[in-house]
């Protein structure tokens, strides 16, 4: 399952780590999660439903979903998609919720640290706008729950549109390296903010290492990203169905195959660019399927996937998932104009992998445990922090940028980042007349972005939120 070659990346694997899995001996790579060492091992099922003991295997792979959820050590309910193998870890299934008590020890000392800003996600907009505060004198910590740095720009090998002053015609692995080693010093990786108080500003809970610690800050950006949609079908629960984050994450940052033949489920940029990026890893992708009469994504996408081969198939939707224990193969369904299947149009699929780029929601659950208040924008993905031009929540002091905003692509994101981290520059105190520069030029340079007819979706979800945020304050 492992990748030993590619026409773009180079996987350095370091020193072989020794682990268990329900009592069998398995070697990892040092830095591969534990589900990613468990996939390449060839194994899909990680655990049991509790009510029907079906299959699990993981789904997002950036922690947002309990699809991967294990026993590791004795301690129940672990993200094993997040979480780095050990050397000597015991890691078991969980089987219809079924837990073992934990007798690991337990910590009750709590550090204190204050900052300027907090930023809560280490993506494109998390770490620029962090780059773009520390270099105005604020002090700033991000927080992010994942092993690297860079969200999903760590899994992006194709090169970025835009202009070059946001480093178009650079690829997104590299960009997330660039930004990475600029914030490195003040990132702190695989910590989960849990709490949130305003008693006195800004103040958070985080848990790092089982260890609970408070976090003082004076200003809040939130840049928490997104998770990925659900499409309703059969078997949609069986190991072998993905998002396509989670692809893009086994193949792009772990050099892991997730299977060996794919039907990709969405003919939006994501999943034509990853259908490409599976063809790259060697994997064979038998189709694109797209319910919409037309394909969403960029042509120049497409037009790569066709030229090697790959059909794409519009006004059509899977029907089921076939398979007991994982994927096996699927069948899809020409869909009328009216979105109703049409009888007779069914197509077998001899695949082990179905891959849905269906779309993203933000992740708003910390917006809504401080307060903020949250509108439904089908043009942004849906439940959206409201939010002014500046990127100012409704809670006072609380930002958000990126996905976490509305969805969007990473170029936006970085430069919702960097308008989220000069607001907190100005409001701080620490505003000059280069940071004054710098936000026109921002604004005008997000302007360009959401321009022509790609960009008037999220341009007309965006004036939709600034338009709430303008009658909360009349």
């Amino acid at each position: 399952m492992r990748i030993t070659e590619h026409p773009l990346l180079s996987f350095q694997r370091k020193r072989v780590i020794h682990f268990t899995f329900n009592g069998g001996p398995l070697e990892a790579y040092e830095g591969e999660t534990i589900a990613a060492a468990l996939h390449a091992a060839g194994i899909k099922v990680l655990s049991r439903s509790i009510t029907y003991s079906r299959p699990r295997g993981f789904f997002c792979a950036i922690g947002k979903c309990a699809s991967c959820m294990m026993n590791v050590n004795g301690v129940p309910n672990v993200k094993t998609c997040v979480t780095l193998v050990e050397e000597g870890m015991v890691v078991e299934s969980q089987h219809k919720g079924v837990l073992k008590p934990f007798t690991g020890p337990k910590k009750s000392h709590i550090s204190h640290m204050k900052t300027q800003v907090a930023v809560i996600g280490a993506g494109p907009a998390g770490l620029n706008a962090a780059v773009t505060a520390h270099a105005y004198g604020a002090s700033v910590l991000v927080i992010d729950e994942n092993p690297h740095a860079g969200g999903q720009l760590v899994k992006q090998t194709h090169k970025f549109f835009g202009s070059s002053r946001e480093r178009a015609g650079t690829r997104g692995t590299e960009i997330a390296k660039i930004l990475y080693r600029e914030a490195e010093s003040f990132v702190m990786l695989q910590a989960a903010v849990v709490g949130h108080y305003n008693d006195r500003g800004h103040r958070l809970v985080l848990v790092k290492d089982g260890t609970l610690a408070e976090l003082e800050a004076e200003k809040v950006i939130v840049a928490t990203g997104a998770s990925e949609n659900m499409l309703l079908f059969e078997n949609n629960d069986l190991p072998g169905v993905y998002g396509a984050g989670a692809v893009q994450t086994l193949m792009n940052v772990y050099g892991i195959v997730p299977g060996n033949s794919v039907l990709m489920v969405g003919a939006g940029n994501v999943g034509l660019i990853v259908s490409y990026q599976l063809l790259q890893a060697g994997v064979k992708v038998v189709g694109v399927v797209e319910a919409l009469p037309r394909i969403g994504g960029y042509h120049v996408h497409a037009a790569k996937v066709r030229r090697c081969g790959v059909p794409i198939y519009t006004s059509t939707s899977i029907l089921k998932a076939l398979g007991e224990e994982y994927v096996t193969g699927a069948v899809t369904v020409s869909l009328d104009k009216d979105w109703n299947h049409i009888p007779g149009t069914e197509r077998k699929f001899d695949v082990d992998t179905i891959c849905l780029a269906v779309g993203l929601s933000p992740s708003i659950e910390f917006f809504c445990q401080a307060g903020c208040r949250i509108a439904h924008i089908p043009e942004l993905g849906g439940n959206t922090p409201v939010h002014s031009p500046a990127m100012e929540t409704t809670v006072k002091g609380m930002y958000a940028a990126g996905d976490a905003a509305g969805i969007g692509e990473a170029n936006t994101a970085m430069m919702e980042g960097k308008i989220a981290a000069l607001s907190c520059v100005k409001a701080l105190g620490l505003s000059t007349l280069e940071t004054e520069k710098e936000s026109k030029e921002s604004y005008e340079e997000l302007r360009l972005l959401r321009s022509g007819s790609f960009g008037e979706r999220a341009r007309q979800g965006k004036e939709r939120v600034f338009a709430i945020m303008e009658e909360l304050h009349e």
